[in-house]
This record gives C-alpha cells, structure tokens and sequence, in this order.
C-alpha cells in the first residue's frame, strides 16, 4: 500500500472582522494536519478575508470537516479549492503604480485595462477609500511586470490622468538590490 500523495487546497475565509480569526483557523489547519503554504489575509472594510494555500493529504470534505468547527462558531464563510501548489515560482515586480482619484464607479476597470494593454502583468493591487462621503477618494496601489517596458506604461497613464482626472505615479522597483 501506498502512501497518499499530499494535495494543495485554495481556502478562502470570510466573515466580520473579529480578533482570533487567524489564531483559530490555523491552529485547527495545524491540529487536523494541515500545512500552510503562501497566504494573504486582511481586513476589508468591517470584514476579514482569508486565502491561503494549503497542503493536506485528506479529500475536499475533510478539510472542510477539519475548519468547520472554528468558521461556524466564528460565523465564517468557508470555500475550498483543490489546486496546483506552484510554490516557489514566485515572480518579482518591477513596477509599482499608485493611483489617486474621485471614487466613481469603472475606476479600477478603467486604469487596469490601459494597464494591461499596456503589457503590465498585475502581481498585486490593494485599493482602499478615503476622504468622506461627499468627496470620496478612491486610492489603488499595485505591483506588476512591465512586459512591454516603462514607456508604454508611462503612456497609458498619462491617458488615464487626462481622460479621467486622477492622479498616477509610477516607479520602477529594483529587482537586483541585495
């Protein structure tokens, strides 16, 4: 008899943020066998959102069962995909970008498709709303490869600062330090 190979799983948390979210799902991922593998969890708005990879030799339902305890009495939303690890392919921006704008609805569609006709490969973006309600600020950072180079990027934001009055800067990241 063999020994059954460990699967990766995407697990994806979300609920009102609280204190002991993160303690509690991962000393239950621990106790019930669980490895973590790379990992983002923040807070959004009242809300904390959980995704993380992790290895498990059992099936689907049995992570489920393994987290179930922890995501009911923390009223949690639970969903679980199977996946391909792919650990250590990490790729490395080289580019960030920072944008500043009146929040109106299609910014973000509006700024990430010049973006990535522009040959920018987004690795990361964070958002976030600022200002108040009368004058909402709607703030985007993100990290990315530049496929096509600085130029064409520097273009294509120039179009957004024009066509849509935000404001945006770009800065090369230094991918040889250290």
């Amino acid at each position: 008899m063999t020994k059954e190979k460990n699967k990766w799983y995407m697990v994806t948390l979300i609920g009102k943020d609280r204190p002991g979210i993160v303690s509690h799902v991962t000393a239950a991922l621990f106790e019930g066998g669980g490895n973590l593998g790379e990992t983002s969890m923040m807070r959004l708005g009242g809300n904390f959102s959980i995704m993380m990879m992790v290895e498990f030799s059992g099936r689907t339902k049995e992570l489920h069962d393994v987290l179930s305890s922890v995501t009911d009495s923390m009223d949690l939303h639970l969903h679980i995909d199977k996946i391909e690890a792919k650990l250590h392919e990490h790729r490395i921006p080289d580019v960030r970008i920072s944008v500043y704008g009146a929040d109106r609805a299609g910014i973000v569609s509006k700024v990430t498709a010049v973006l990535a006709e522009a040959g920018l490969n987004i690795l990361d973006l964070e958002s976030d709303v600022a200002g108040n309600k009368e004058k909402p600020l709607y703030i985007m950072h993100i990290e990315g490869e530049a496929s096509e180079g600085i130029k064409p990027l520097e273009s294509a934001l120039q179009i957004v600062k024009d066509e849509d009055g935000v404001d945006a800067e770009l800065v090369e990241i230094d991918t040889l330090i250290g």
